[in-house]
């Protein structure tokens, strides 16, 4: 029986590395945060900083969702009906819109 090669190949495969950027670049910013704590800087600043790393990481969610639909939805390489995909784009934007 052969093996499907889509079980390695994700929509993001071919930006992993900018992803992987992204998300060094987002951790850089959580010690700058712990650091603001460790400093007892105003607290104002360090929630501006928290804004601003939820919103990285917003923008890295809604790009892997973005690649996802394409690339398991659209183009058919995920598991599942293209109505059951969408459920499942669906509930993961759900969770991504959930906080506080």
């Amino acid at each position: 029986m052969a093996t499907k090669t889509t079980a390695t190949t994700r929509g993001y495969t071919a930006s992993k590395d900018q992803i992987g950027k992204r998300l060094r670049r987002v951790e850089g910013q959580v010690r700058g945060i712990e650091k603001m704590v460790e400093d007892d800087r105003y607290c104002i600043d360090v929630i501006t900083q928290i804004a601003a790393v939820q919103a990285a990481l917003d923008k890295v969610a809604l790009g892997l969702l973005d690649q996802h639909t394409r690339h398991c939805v659209i183009e058919g390489h995920g598991d599942g009906t293209p109505a059951e995909m969408t459920d499942e784009v669906m509930s993961a934007v759900a969770r991504l819109m959930r906080r506080g």
